[in-house]
């Protein structure tokens, strides 16, 4: 069973950083102005990682 990425966004400031990094794994929705994500399973993982460490917010994160 694989885990999924997700943005809490209540916590998301809309900064960008993750849809910077991976374009395939998250989106910045204009009219909300918060990061979602595109590709919750199957993504680079190494990828994921980074946004989650790169996130001013501490906004991403794992879900089993």
């Amino acid at each position: 069973m694989s885990r999924k990425v997700v943005v809490d966004e209540e916590t998301c400031i809309g900064c960008g950083t993750c849809a910077g990094l991976c374009p395939d794994i998250f989106e910045l929705d204009e009219s909300l102005g918060k990061s979602r994500v595109i590709m919750p399973e199957g993504g680079d993982e190494e990828c994921i990682e980074e946004a989650v460490e790169s996130c001013p917010v501490s906004a991403i994160s794992w879900e089993d």
